[in-house]
């Protein structure tokens, strides 16, 4: 009986592949990359999997950004493309399009908990309890000065607001190849910006108004949260963007601050007291199921409350857990075979 299922599955995977059978025998690994924030999570559940599973090899787990992951995903189908991409953000609707010129038809979403976006400083510098208007102000390249956009003047926290300490800004955000940037640009950069009051101007200048940064005092981070921390010890004066899990292994470290009044935590992120939070998932490439193996009993295994549940392991790790109803709706959906898409 195990001997025809290997047989069926290897005939699945020349079908599916495009190669012979001996060329699909030599991927028997599960290969997943994407976010830094998921990472860490996905990493714990991967190794936990191989300790579980022996039959399987251990998933191989790497970073490189959600859109850089989620680019991977879409490259086509075959046993040299990725088959599960991490993301903090949403897949959009040109990157599914994408998947679909390359032959990735079937594009499965699993939505596995909660995280925020956090600002937080070297442990030994001053109290910010930042509002979404003051990182505008900090950030944009342009600001509205008596009704009219110049550039921005600010220098010096307590400038923008003499509440805030008296600081020199320099800011640490993600780079536009890190599904954080995207969350951290709508809930914060879009939010600060139509709380400033902007001047009248056409879509795009407004766009542009909103979302371009400044250069002298903001560095884009390509890399993971840990470059991020490193620019902090390197700039007693930096604020980092991290992930609250990030925030969590290196409480020792780095002061948080509060946004609109609520610090970030596991219990204001789960309520949604604090305002900059979002879903974690990982999109799998259905037509890997069945051929890769041990696929299908990953994802079942990352759903589990053993692992993704409350009091579960990546609870202890940092994830804002979701309901075990919920857990168990996506489960459904994903051996259903339901299909992304964007909404």
């Amino acid at each position: 009986m195990k001997t025809a299922l290997y047989a069926s599955a290897a005939l699945a995977v020349v079908a599916a592949f495009g190669v012979t059978a001996a060329q699909a025998q030599t991927r028997d690994t599960i290969q997943i990359a994407g976010s830094s924030t998921v990472l860490p999570f996905a990493s714990i559940v991967a190794e936990e999997f191989g300790n579980a599973f022996p039959d399987y090899n251990t998933p191989n787990v790497a970073g490189g950004g959600s859109g850089g992951g989620k680019r991977q995903l879409c490259e086509g189908v075959g046993e040299n493309t990725l088959d599960i991409a991490n993301s903090s953000s949403k897949m959009s609707a040109s990157e599914l399009e994408s998947c679909h010129a390359n032959g990735v038809e079937d594009v499965r979403e699993v939505v596995f908990g909660y995280d925020g976006i956090v600002f937080a400083t070297g442990i030994d510098q001053g109290d910010f309890a930042l509002e979404p208007v003051h990182l505008y102000q900090a950030i944009a390249a342009q600001v509205p000065v008596d009704g009219e956009m110049v550039d921005n003047p600010y220098t010096n926290w307590s400038e923008i607001d003499e509440s805030l300490p008296d600081q020199g800004i320099f800011i640490a955000i993600p780079g536009t190849n890190h599904g954080t940037r995207e969350v951290f640009d709508e809930r914060v950069l879009e939010a600060g910006c139509e709380a400033a009051g902007l001047p009248e101007m056409d879509e795009e200048a407004m766009e542009a108004a909103c979302l371009t940064p400044r250069q002298d005092v903001v560095v884009e981070i390509a890399g993971d949260y840990t470059e991020t921390l490193a620019r902090l010890q390197s700039n007693p004066e930096a604020i980092g963007v991290f992930g609250l899990s990030f925030y969590d292994q290196n409480r020792d470290t780095l002061k948080v601050a509060t946004v609109s009044g609520v610090e970030p935590s596991l219990e204001t992120i789960a309520s949604g007291e604090y305002p900059i939070s979002r879903p974690l998932q990982f999109y799998v490439k259905g037509a890997h199921v069945g051929v890769i193996p041990g696929i299908e009993d990953y994802v079942a295994f990352f759903l589990s409350d053993q692992m993704a549940g409350a009091g579960g392991t990546l609870e202890a790790a940092g994830l804002v857990p979701a309901s075990s109803e919920f857990l168990a709706a996506q489960l459904d959906a994903f051996n259903n075979a339901e299909q992304y898409q964007p909404e």
